[in-house]
């Protein structure tokens, strides 16, 4: 090239003019800028060349000032309107022609750059530019309207984003909504973390984002992990720093479809025909309902009667929320997927829509219910003598709370006679499951609950109040099983295989109470479903099935469909291989629910934990986890809560040793005690 020619070249894609100046070597050359700065290029670097005169640097703003009046991009679409027809290719002099009416190097520069600049109507073929046919028009043309609109809907976005990180109330839009879902799913995968195990950077690597995710992050200027998109829901306000992931990341429906919704408002506002005409009227009976006083979803009550015959009756009744639907309704099947209530130290999820389950199928209070009752007569020695089972009509008298009982039953008040006749019959009932190999596995039980924002971790007491309501629903569930039996009724029975217990001299090797409880528990096989009758050895019966909570448990609800319907004398909603298959499914889900629970409980041990890191916990050791690395299985005595930890002393069974929290990191499931002296724990103050 000449010294003096004019070229356009690009830094950093930014346009710029240059006058040649001298070879760099064989190839290459040193171009001035206006500014009077000097670069090497090559001759790919050099994207157009001004022909006709040679030039100063210092006449390149002259220049420009030439071109700038022809530099209308609208110009382009009539010389694309004439072009278009004939597509023949146009150079950008030919197009200063066109344009101008000359082609003088403004001109022509000028021409280039509108060419060059172009996405729309033309596109570059070698030196020249050929027009887009009108179709690729039109297509580009809404490409890039949605393009402007997603850069606008970004800017929004961010503007919105803005305001929530300020703390500033804000109305997210339908497209922002969408964005953040799938940053909720993405963040969910913390809650495998904690599931598998695995580090944070081994999930990054095994969980890549989706391009959605990736582009959010990037904009927002934050890494593309479950963690930082966890993090920054939190951060907007979209999610609380306490999230349960390991519901989100469940199947667990939280809220019911609206289509349940009206069809529970329907049954509420125009009761179904009641299928069981005939119900057993026992309004006359004094009824008890015992639970927590949080309890919202009542579904068992008990009463005590006097014979004629000088024996005693008791009556166990159960909620019947069959009466408000039928096998494969809505309301059906959204429990079946359900497959049980979901108790969380946050809050329950019900399996019911609310207005049904803690209205018409609880057990209220003064009003008149219907129930599934179970009238037995047992001998003295506790064994069931004579039992019935009637669809009823009953009232419940008094809704009490187990502390109201054990408190009645400590002052034996004798207004209330029948409680402490229920409580003794409880009492010879147990007497009598453990005659039949029943074993007592006493271990302590947190309670843990959640109320804004504050935890609490209280024991689960195993009072006179609880003892007496478990053995009564474990009496109504054996009467259940029994006719099943008696009556070859597919159920949902429940056993439990006879455990392999250590024998007794191993036993008493071990220190007593909560150790040996514990090697005990670890023998227990877990309990099995069967649409047969089959023993369950840890209650000590031939036959048992679950039948007492059936607002709140859908095999138990099964359990109801299948009697009722056998008391009425009809056809069985299921068929031995029809439950099996729902009770197959019932059970896959029910089994994540436990999961749920008991994750999202751990996590709040956890993080009630980590709030009392100088609190001094009297600690047992339980059992060994790893013996070799001193890692055993602990138990906080005043919360009930059994931990892992690693020992760096030699240390035994039954040991009671004082500890503090070293490390608590609920989202990372990660727990670290440490051993500390007496001393320091009066130096602590406890």
């Amino acid at each position: 090239m000449e010294k003096g020619t004019l070229v356009e070249f690009r830094v950093q894609g930014d346009r710029r003019l240059g006058v040649v100046d001298r070879p760099d070597g064989k190839t290459r050359w040193f171009v001035v800028d206006e500014r009077g700065q000097s670069h090497s290029l090559a001759p790919r670097q050099i994207t157009y060349t001004v022909n006709g005169q040679t030039y100063k640097p210092s006449e390149i703003a002259s220049f420009l000032q030439q071109v700038q009046p022809y530099l209308d991009p609208s110009s382009l679409e009539v010389a694309w309107e004439l072009l278009v027809e004939d597509g023949e290719t146009v150079t950008p002099s030919q197009m200063a022609n066109l344009l101008y009416s000359e082609s003088a190097a403004p001109h022509s520069y000028a021409a280039y750059c509108l060419l060059s600049e172009d996405k729309l109507y033309f596109k570059q073929k070698g030196e020249a530019y050929e027009p887009r046919t009108a179709a690729q028009v039109a297509e580009r043309q809404h490409q890039i309207e949605v393009e402007s609109l997603k850069a606008k809907g970004q800017q929004e976005f961010l503007a919105r984003v803005e305001q929530a990180l300020k703390g500033e109330a804000v109305e997210w839009q339908r497209h922002d909504r969408q964005r953040l879902e799938g940053l909720e799913k993405y963040a969910a995968l913390m809650a495998d973390i904690v599931r598998m195990g695995v580090n944070y950077d081994s999930l990054a690597r095994a969980y890549p984002p989706g391009a959605p995710v990736l582009e959010t992050m990037t904009m927002l200027g934050r890494s593309a992990t479950p963690q930082a998109a966890f993090q920054l829901l939190i951060d907007l306000g979209w999610w609380s720093p306490h999230e349960n992931l390991f519901l989100r990341r469940s199947s667990i429906p939280v809220q019911f479809p609206h289509k349940v919704l009206e069809v529970a408002q329907q049954r509420l506002d125009f009761p179904p025909t009641d299928l069981d005409a005939n119900r057993l009227d026992l309004t006359h009976l004094k009824v008890y309902t015992i639970d927590d006083e949080s309890t919202t979803e009542i579904d068992d009550g008990l009463s005590w009667e006097l014979l004629s015959d000088g024996r005693q009756r008791l009556w166990v009744h159960i909620a019947d929320p069959t009466r408000w639907l039928v096998p494969e309704d809505e309301l059906d099947l959204e429990a079946r997927k359900r497959g049980s209530t979901v108790y969380l130290p946050t809050g329950m999820i019900p399996m019911f829509p609310e207005v049904l389950a803690t209205g018409p199928m609880s057990l209220v209070q003064g009003r008149i219910s219907c129930a599934l009752s179970f009238g037995i007569v047992l001998e003295t020695t506790g064994a069931v003598a004579d039992y019935s089972i009637h669809p009823s009509l009953i009232k419940p008298t008094y809704r009490l709370t187990y502390e109201d009982v054990d408190e009645m039953l400590e002052l034996g008040v004798e207004a209330e006679p029948e409680i402490e006749a229920i409580a003794n019959w409880a009492k010879q009932r147990k007497s009598w499951r453990y005659h039949q190999g029943a074993i007592s596995i006493n271990m302590p039980e947190a309670m843990i609950k959640v109320k804004d924002g504050e935890i609490s971790i209280d024991i689960l007491d195993d009072s006179s109040s609880r003892q007496l309501v478990a053995e009564m629903m474990i009496l109504a569930g054996e009467v259940a099983a029994r006719y099943g039996q008696t009556h070859n009724i597919p159920l949902p029975f429940r056993g439990q295989p006879q455990p392999e217990l250590p024998p007794d001299e191993e036993l008493l090797l071990l220190p007593a109470g909560f150790v040996r409880a514990c090697a005990m528990r670890r023998c227990m096989p877990k309990s099995e479903m069967s649409i047969t009758p089959v023993r369950h050895a840890g209650l000590g019966l031939a036959t048992y099935t679950q039948a007492t909570s059936p607002i709140r448990r859908y095999s138990d609800l099964l359990t109801h469909f299948q009697l009722k319907a056998h008391l009425r004398g009809e056809i069985l909603p299921f068929s031995a291989e029809q439950l099996k298959e729902v009770m197959m499914n019932v059970t896959s889900t029910t089994q994540e629910v436990t999961m749920v629970e008991r994750q999202t409980n751990r996590y709040y041990a956890l993080e009630y934990l980590r709030r009392h890191p100088e609190q001094v916990w009297q600690i047992t050791v339980l059992m060994w986890l790893r013996e070799d690395s001193n890692l055993a299985l602990i138990l906080l005595e005043d919360i009930g809560l059994q931990l892992p930890m690693t020992f760096k002393r030699s240390v035994n069974l039954g040991e009671q040793l004082l500890v503090k929290v070293g490390l608590s990191d609920p989202q990372k499931d990660m727990i670290q005690f440490q051993e500390i002296m007496y001393q320091e724990s009066l130096v602590s103050g406890n």
